[in-house]
């Protein structure tokens, strides 16, 4: 009894380790630093360097391990729009809740795109993101999508789900240099103009 009990504390602290590290990883992200090195990460998560490297065999394991957090973090921004509200309605529900999730995946989609030549793991991650994105985009504006011609359908989604991906975000933000309700409002209006031409 006492050796399963041992067993499931080093168990357990492992999977405290693991979580510390990855953590450590989001959150020097968060706070600027896009590439943050190992011996970093490790005093940030209060273990040693040896620890981390016990933990992740190499990078791509620790990317893996981050995707999956940053995933289940983005999920719990999502709530799900009504799809029976008017148009502007949902418009303004969606682009609320859409600015939320790409505030949150900047400091992450920045780091990612430094290393994503180089990881399939982050490809990967992105990859899943991105499907997520347009899931949603797919069932919000289901009716408008439906409602244009067959041949166009396709077109229309593929616009909408681009014009509310983080690529866009990011140049209304960066590039534009808007502050986050300007960008909300470009979106919005890029978005109503689309759906109902």
């Amino acid at each position: 009894m006492s050796t399963a009990r041992a067993v499931d504390g080093r168990t357990a602290r492992a999977q405290r380790t693991r979580a510390a590290v990855v953590d450590a990883l989001l959150q020097l992200i968060n706070e600027g630093e896009l590439r943050p090195t190992a011996p970093r990460i490790a005093e940030r998560a209060k273990v040693s360097l040896r620890s981390v490297f016990q933990h992740f065999t190499d990078l791509e394991a620790l990317y893996a391990a981050a995707t999956s957090r940053e995933i289940e973090i983005i999920a719990g921004l999502v709530e799900a729009v009504p799809s029976d509200e008017p148009l502007a309605a949902r418009v303004d529900a969606f682009v609320t809740q859409r600015t939320r999730v790409l505030e949150a995946l900047t400091a992450v989609s920045r780091a990612s795109m430094l290393q994503e030549p180089f990881s399939a793991e982050l490809r990967n991650g992105r990859d899943e993101l991105l499907a997520r994105g347009r899931a949603e985009v797919a069932k919000v504006f289901r009716a408008e999508v439906e409602a244009a011609p067959e041949a166009e359908q396709k077109e229309l989604l593929d616009t909408i789900d681009a014009l509310t991906t983080w690529s866009f975000w990011e140049h209304l933000r960066a590039r534009q240099m808007l502050p986050v309700k300007r960008a909300q409002a470009v979106m919005t209006r890029s978005l109503l103009s689309v759906l109902q031409s």
